[in-house]
């Protein structure tokens, strides 16, 4: 059974969404906790999951049964939240393997 956790970034984020799209995001936790999918970005650990014009950036730490919620971006953002998480994949990463 896997473990979800959020960035602040994410949180903050999350708080501002309509509720339709926190209805899914809820629903995709729950999903997730049983077993994650998604659309592989670049990397194994890193994936999206579309819902309508954003996405749901996360990483899986699948040796640890955890996923940390990066981020929550329209399509338009898609290149700023890749470039930000390959910038600080390491801390990232390391954070998720921490918690």
């Amino acid at each position: 059974m896997y473990t979800i956790y959020a960035t602040d970034t994410f949180r903050s984020v999350y708080d501002a969404l309509q509720k339709d799209e926190k209805d899914w995001v809820d629903k995709v936790k729950e999903k997730f906790k049983e077993y994650p999918t998604g659309k592989p970005l670049g990397f194994p650990w890193f994936r999206e999951k579309k819902y309508m014009n954003k996405r749901l950036y996360f990483l899986i730490d699948e040796p640890g049964e955890k996923i940390l919620f990066v981020a929550f971006a329209s399509k338009k953002e898609h290149g700023e939240v890749i470039d930000f998480v390959k910038g600080n994949m390491r801390i990232l990463l390391e954070y998720l393997k921490k918690v």
